[in-house]
């Protein structure tokens, strides 16, 4: 069955180029009306033009879709505000948000102002947090939505230079697993999505002849997934030159030493506390307490 999003209202972040471009065009193609948000900044978030975000537009109007622009930043309340209106204004709803936007600011952590730290921060998490904040009690009133955090493999499992942008990544995916279990009632699902793809965030890191391969129109089919009507929900789908992984954090099932334990038992089980033979992932943090809570003996009713 084909999947469209006939009637379905989108916001995609930081969808001016790349990645987020390749999403807007993609949900256009399939009948969704599309606003295309973009500062128009560089790499490292400086300066701002409107221009990305129209040109984008007048692509998915050329080929018959629906869209409009609007140039506010994901970390500014008033922009959000904007943006949130102007999409209301426009079309009346909201179904899908694709949180996209981001910058880079690299550097070892040993060199890395803190600063620098704080505003790629305020990008990609608090940027996406706000985003999300602000539609939520719409999609909470119309018992619809999708969202989409855009994670990285520098923040699952760490990259040299990208303290700031792995903290960030990494704590979107702390972010989906809440709102996951709080959007199940209102049929709110999210989901992370943890692309590979040549864009101008990433043309400096890939080598020359990696950047053919990881097309970022590639990585859009595994987001047009995450955010369709029968989505799953709390799924981190890792996607880049046509290849397609699910990534999970899992837990070892452990070993109980008791309330006596010292720092040598702990040591001393080392390597069957490390067993992930019988591993599995968990829906929310009260399954871990539960576990801890049988292996001492103790029943919850």
């Amino acid at each position: 069955m084909s999947i469209r999003f006939d009637d379905r209202v989108a916001i995609v972040t930081g969808a001016g180029g790349g990645l987020g471009r390749c999403h807007a065009l993609a949900l256009a193609e399939r009948g969704a009306k599309v606003v295309v948000n973009d500062l128009g900044g560089s790499v490292d978030g400086t300066g701002g033009s409107s221009e990305a975000a129209e040109n984008v537009v007048a692509e998915i109007q050329n080929a018959g879709g629906n869209a409009i622009a609007n140039g506010s930043s994901v970390t500014d309340d008033a922009g959000i505000a904007q943006l949130i209106n102007d999409t209301l204004d426009a079309f009346g709803r909201i179904d899908i948000v694709m949180n996209n936007a981001g910058i880079l600011r690299d550097k070892s952590f040993a060199k890395m102002e803190m600063s620098d730290f704080t505003l790629v921060m305020d990008v990609h998490l608090i940027g996406s947090a706000k985003v999300t904040h602000a539609v939520w009690p719409i999609m909470k009133e119309q018992q619809y939505g999708r969202i989409m955090m855009t994670t990285s493999s520098s923040g699952l499992y760490g990259n040299f230079g990208q303290a700031n942008y792995g903290a960030a990544k990494l704590g979107l995916i702390g972010l989906m697993n809440t709102l996951k279990i709080e959007g199940h009632k209102d049929n709110i699902r999210v989901n992370a999505l943890s692309p590979v793809a040549a864009t101008r965030m990433t043309e400096d890191l890939l080598p020359p002849e990696a950047l053919d391969v990881f097309k970022p129109e590639v990585v859009s089919a595994g987001a047009i997934l995450l955010v369709h009507e029968d989505a799953p929900t709390g799924e981190i789908l890792c996607a880049g030159a046509g290849h397609f992984a699910r990534s999970r954090i899992i837990e070892s099932q452990g070993v109980f030493i008791g309330g006596t334990a010292t720092p040598e038992q702990v040591q001393d089980a080392w390597d069957n506390i490390g067993d992930f033979s019988s591993a599995e992932p968990y829906d929310m943090g009260g399954m871990q307490t539960l576990k801890f809570l049988e292996a001492a003996g103790v029943k919850i009713n």
